[in-house]
């Protein structure tokens, strides 16, 4: 038996026995799929390759799972056999520089060869916003928005107004004023081929060393 025929095993086993689990549905593991995806994120940008395997597990096992409680929903009826095969058919449609006549020497036009997959796939898509998920950090969303914002022929690349005459940081003084001048850094930083997210949470983690820090100096005071 392989190890992935035992993590199926295992899986099927959690189900069968695990009253705590029997009661998850989709919409009750989401929580559970978001916090273990932040920490797969975390582990690759901070932790080591332990971390990574851990977590990478981790999201593994949700992803079964869902696939699991699909299995033994009518109407549903679907397990981690059909994801694989959906997910296979689509990296195939749209990798044809790999599996097909389609020719890409560079990451552009890899992605110039996905986005028309994509396309031909997503037809009866009415904007170039659907297909966004809302629930993403939104961070991140305004990235995705800023992005498929060209392919209409918004530039919303203003310039943010960083800091002002004397070098202090801004003020502002309501929500909407902050929320635009946070949209220009965002396209700036999308512009730079930056990624504003990432640079947020490094940014972030070392506040957090600044804090842990004096935290420290505090104790060995006390």
């Amino acid at each position: 038996m392989t190890d992935l025929d035992a993590f199926a095993r295992a899986m099927a086993s959690v189900l069968d026995t695990c009253v705590w689990s029997q009661t998850m549905t989709h919409e009750t593991l989401v929580p559970y799929l978001i916090e273990e995806t932040y920490e797969l994120v975390e582990a690759i940008e901070a932790g080591t390759v332990d971390d990574v395997i851990e977590e990478l597990g981790d999201v593994l096992w949700q992803v079964a799972f869902h696939s699991e409680i699909a299995s033994r929903t009518a109407g549903e009826d679907f397990d981690i056999e059909d994801v694989a095969a959906r997910v296979t058919e689509k990296m195939v449609r749209r990798h044809p520089h790999v599996f097909g006549d389609e020719t890409a020497e560079t990451p552009e036009e890899v992605l110039r060869l996905w986005t028309a997959a994509k396309a031909a796939e997503k037809r009866q898509r009415d904007s170039v916003l659907d297909g966004i998920p809302r629930a993403m950090p939104a961070l991140a969303l305004a990235d995705k928005v800023i992005g498929r914002a060209g392919r209409v022929g918004i530039d919303p690349g203003r310039t943010p107004r960083s800091f002002d005459d004397a070098g202090s940081t801004p003020t502002f003084d309501d929500e909407d004023a902050l929320g635009r001048h946070l949209l220009a850094v965002v396209a700036s930083a999308r512009a730079h081929g930056l990624d504003a997210e990432r640079a947020l949470r490094g940014s972030v983690r070392e506040l957090e060393g600044e804090i842990r820090a004096a935290e420290s100096r505090a104790r060995g005071l006390s």
